[in-house]
């Protein structure tokens, strides 16, 4: 089994869909830091269980907290449309999108309102990490709970809080894919 690490973007300057800020926020100073800190954490472990490839989401938050460990480790970002985050129903607007969210976060899973099957979709967030091994992935509050509930057989949509910048560990051998440790929580809600 290889490690691999599944982190939450770092803080951005602005919530999803926030006047100002579009629907790609880049971070801002705090989240700067957290990707910083992210960076070394990964980079004090051992080194047999230090990352060596760097996967991102394509967007932006992403990025630039998955960029400082990049550089230090001497790799490119490799960019991953599946570590993305949780697709919007179609014909929904943006400013919809907050409201959508927070009625899916108390429900399951096969409960969230739209048009396509979002077990599916946390299923294949799960597969796409099988190949990871080796790698930090930087990705998103719902895509990581995606995870953690699909390896805990949880069909809560909402199975954790992780925090901004938080390290979760995972394991693989290609073909199967566990949780070892979750990363720190957030005290604070998401929307």
């Amino acid at each position: 089994m290889t490690r691999l690490y599944l982190i939450r973007h770092a803080k951005p300057a602005t919530a999803w869909g926030d006047s100002g800020g579009g629907d790609d926020p880049g971070l801002d100073e705090t989240g700067r830091t957290q990707a910083l800190a992210a960076r070394d954490a990964l980079l004090a472990l051992a080194p047999a269980e230090r990352p060596v490839r760097v996967v991102s989401s394509p967007l932006r938050r992403c990025r630039e907290t998955a960029q400082p460990t990049a550089e230090a480790l001497g790799v490119e970002v490799e960019i991953d449309p599946a570590v993305g985050e949780i697709p919007t129903p179609a014909g929904l607007a943006v400013e919809e999108r907050p409201a959508w969210l927070r009625s899916a976060f108390e429900g399951l899973w096969r409960d969230i309102e739209g048009d396509r099957d979002y077990n599916v979709w946390r299923r294949s967030v799960a597969a796409s990490l099988r190949a990871r091994g080796g790698a930090a992935v930087f990705s998103h509050y719902v895509a990581i709970n995606a995870v953690v509930t699909t390896l805990e057989d949880d069909e809560r949509v909402i199975g954790l809080r992780p925090d901004h910048a938080s390290i979760h560990v995972l394991e693989t051998d290609g073909a199967v894919l566990t949780l070892v440790s979750k990363g720190r929580e957030s005290a604070t809600q998401v929307l």
